[in-house]
């Protein structure tokens, strides 16, 4: 059975984030694809050259405003992100006719939230976040295979993919402090509705973010729709 998406509603919702919170919690159900969460993250350097890469949003938090992802701080868009702390974001729903444009500026989150989640991961991806220079060259395959043995050393682990690497084995090993999360903070959203003829649903949520030391404080949303 075809899927039709249902428009947005009329007037607009007021929480644009609460929105894409349940779009998300509706591609989980229906498991139409992989990783519902896939996100492509866009930055850019100080010179305004971008680049953009798929990563997963590991949370939504419509109140106050922002998205969750993480990765290697010094891997190419930590960069970037260290350069131009701005970003946008797209998550795509194909089968579900569906899609989200975030953009707004980014922070490192806070110190508690990266050890939580890093200690949530499987042992072999704790064991990757320290093999791995992300982005930086390496000279062989072999060669990263060797930094991740020499990572399961440090730790007394076994070497991924050896006897003994039981999947679900306990092995005590800590954040390292190039890796954590960050927090997109929704500037502006954008929702969209595949309909008939392209004549598509889509509108546009806009708001002022005020910096504090750990974040920002969020003026209202002003919503507006828009042709397709």
């Amino acid at each position: 059975m075809t899927h039709i998406p249902e428009n947005l509603s009329d007037p607009l919702p007021a929480e644009p984030l609460a929105v894409l919170e349940h779009w998300l919690a509706e591609a989980w159900r229906r498991a139409l694809q992989p990783n519902p969460n896939a996100m492509v993250l866009a930055t850019s350097d100080s010179h305004g050259r971008p680049s953009a890469r798929v990563l997963l949003c590991k949370e939504v938090v419509p109140r106050p405003g922002y998205l969750v992802f993480f990765t290697n701080y010094q891997s190419h868009k930590g960069r970037q992100l260290a350069q131009n702390p701005r970003a946008a974001a797209l998550l795509h729903w194909d089968h579900l006719h569906r899609q989200v444009r975030i953009e707004g500026p980014v922070v490192k989150a806070p110190v508690a939230d990266s050890d939580a989640y890093f200690a949530s991961r499987s042992w072999q991806s704790r064991l990757g976040a320290w093999a791995s220079a992300q982005s930086e060259p390496t000279a062989s395959r072999e060669a990263m295979q060797e930094s991740l043995a020499a990572a399961a050393r440090r730790f007394g682990a076994p070497t991924p993919g050896h006897p003994g690497a039981e999947r679900d084995l306990d092995v005590p090993i800590p954040r390292p402090p190039h890796w954590g999360g960050y927090h997109l903070w929704a500037e502006s959203v954008e929702l969209w509705v595949e309909g008939d003829a392209r004549l598509h649903d889509r509108a546009l949520w806009t708001r002022t973010l005020t910096a504090r030391p750990d974040g920002f404080d969020p003026g209202p949303w002003k919503a507006t729709r828009l042709q397709p």
